[in-house]
């Protein structure tokens, strides 16, 4: 068998309710019956956007007007090597229609009922259901009271996922914070990750850890009882999170930012070379608000990691 990969475009085509299309491979395929993203191979001289465009078109008669670079993954079935590169879907036209006779289904991720998935697939289940903000606490900047009544607000608003970052406060107060906003996420099915270590997160009740580079660098296998994230800010550290199999990381700083003055920002081109056929979810980092969701995933971000922005009334 090959050494180099048969390269592949998948299509995790998003739909306004969040429901995403999976569908369920033709006989006379390997893996009949099986359900994925739809996509198919390159072809000679394509890259995986062109590929993507063509074979949506051919498949299901979809016209793409917006896609976004997410993740590659690589995969080696007992028939062949494959790398898929999958963009995620975010506006097209027409409805699908199977032109190789194979069914579809609308699937809500983390809640998908069809069976079996093909197993090339299967690694980036996980990633779906991460939302595409992740809220750094500000506590230290406003104080813990107003802090937690805005907190509530964002968690109210939609806001489910959180790092608890506390940095100039002694460890019992990290702890307390930690233990209170667990508490208040708990109720709307978000997740708090503490900056830290493992031992500190499942002490406070957070549902994960997040490390520091030192960390990542330091780690020879991550917790899996916890969602385990990491700050990156080379492809180096990209590379080791994604073979530790980490749920996530973050990447910056994109843009300049008060809380590292001295640190040099990457900008959205540098970002974009980082990120790139990157294994793993990517959240953008440094001087970014709400507003640069877009720009982020144009860059191949799962989404966008925010301070101030996280934070109504901020």
């Amino acid at each position: 068998m090959s050494e180099e990969p048969v390269r592949v475009a998948a299509a995790v085509i998003l739909r306004a309710d969040g429901r995403v299309l999976l569908a369920q491979r033709p006989e006379g395929k390997a893996y009949a019956g099986y359900w994925e993203f739809p996509g198919g191979k390159l072809e000679a001289g394509e890259t995986p956007r062109h590929a993507l465009d063509r074979e949506l078109a051919e498949e299901l008669g979809l016209r793409v007007r917006r896609a976004t670079p997410w993740l590659v993954r690589r995969y080696r079935y007992p028939h062949a090597y494959v790398e898929l590169n999958f963009f995620r879907v975010l506006d097209w036209g027409g409805e699908p229609v199977g032109h190789d006779g194979q069914a579809f289904a609308w699937q809500r991720p983390g809640a998908f009922d069809v069976a079996p998935l093909l197993p090339a697939n299967t690694p980036v289940l996980a990633a779906l259901t991460l939302p595409t903000v992740y809220g750094i606490t500000i506590a230290s900047d406003i104080g813990d009271a107003a802090f937690l009544a805005r907190a509530n607000a964002a968690l109210d608003r939609g806001l489910r996922l959180v790092q608890v970052r506390e940095k100039a406060w002694p460890r019992e107060r990290q702890l307390a914070l930690a233990r209170r906003l667990a508490a208040a996420a708990a109720p709307h099915g978000a997740h708090v990750l503490f900056n830290g270590d493992a031992s500190d997160a499942r002490e406070a009740g957070c549902a994960g850890v997040h490390w520091t580079a030192a960390r990542l660098a330091a780690a020879t296998e991550r917790p899996h009882d916890l969602l385990c994230a990491a700050s990156c800010h080379t492809r180096a550290e990209i590379e080791r999170a994604a073979a530790l199999a980490l749920d996530f990381v973050v990447l910056g700083p994109v843009l300049a930012t008060p809380t590292h003055p001295r640190a040099a920002p990457l900008g959205w081109q540098r970002f974009a070379a980082l990120a790139a056929a990157a294994p793993l979810p990517i959240f953008a980092l440094g001087g970014l608000g709400c507003a640069d969701l877009d720009a982020a995933m144009d860059c191949g971000a799962h989404g966008v990691a925010l301070r101030r922005g996280a934070w109504p009334g901020g």
